[in-house]
């Protein structure tokens, strides 16, 4: 199996080959999906919801993207590791954003950034392309919008707003960005950028039509026990066989079944 860079990603849309793409946030979910022959995995800020329990995205830090990043990076071998910038990294100047860009790519080991925003993010795409580092935009329903946006709503449902994102994605791409995440975006639109744009489209809730899918992957295994979004599929239920296996551990040591014989020294 081969290394995947964003090279290879670009290519993969011009051979017409969908590219999957998931998250992960530790060594050993890393290792399993590099394993399973993911192209890439997206150290994303959502971090911050599913696994240290925020309500928005809005609190996570470089430091805690850093360290996600790390235990991502040592887990895969082929797949490329994309880390979000956290809201408040590269906004407040293009300065913060090659900074913090580098300390993503240097002490995390992440080989591409992922910056949410269109016209309004691209001078930091390309500040932070002009290092040499890749980036992937984000546009559409952007989580570190949540309160000018009003709530996670999807966007782009009437053409005034649609020419907006269009706009957005065509800003992505001229600042030199790999890829593009549609996120929340009706189907005909994602379809519509997809077909203008010559970078890959990574969709989340924005249909069929892109050339590539990323979901959650606490989302995709079941392990949040909440309801999910209308776009999610979930492939496993793994927070209930984590249940009753924690139920029937609790049960064999106060009833003194374990440790056995076999288990001890």
């Amino acid at each position: 199996m081969k290394k995947y860079t964003a090279a290879e990603i670009m290519k993969m849309k011009k051979d017409g080959r969908k590219i999957p793409v998931l998250t992960a946030y530790d060594f050993g979910t890393a290792r399993i999906l590099d394993e399973a022959g993911i192209p890439m995995l997206l150290v994303g800020d959502s971090a911050g919801m599913v696994e240290a329990g925020y309500e928005t995205t809005l609190p996570v830090t470089v430091d805690e993207i850093i360290y996600h990043t790390r235990a991502v990076a040592r887990g895969r071998t082929n797949a490329l590791v994309v880390s979000d910038m956290p809201f408040g990294s590269y906004q407040t100047s293009l300065d913060d954003a090659r900074r913090n860009a580098a300390r993503i790519i240097k002490e995390g080991g992440a080989e591409a950034v992922k910056l949410e925003g269109g016209v309004r993010a691209a001078g930091a795409i390309r500040a932070i392309t002009d290092m040499d580092v890749p980036v992937m935009g984000h546009v559409g329903l952007t989580p570190q919008s949540v309160h000018r946006m009003g709530g996670y709503r999807v966007q782009g449902k009437t053409r005034t707003e649609a020419e907006e994102i269009i706009e957005d994605a065509v800003a992505v791409e001229e600042a030199g960005a790999f890829s593009i995440v549609l996120e929340g975006v009706p189907s005909a639109l994602a379809g519509e950028i997809t077909g203008r744009l010559g970078i890959p489209t990574i969709g989340i809730g924005a249909g069929p039509h892109c050339d590539g899918q990323v979901l959650v992957v606490n989302d995709m295994l079941g392990l949040n026990g909440q309801k999910v979004p209308r776009f999610v599929k979930r492939y496993a239920d793994l927070r209930n066989l984590i249940f009753l296996a924690a139920t029937e551990y609790i049960k064999d040591v106060v009833e003194e079944r374990f440790p056995s014989k076999e288990h001890s020294y």
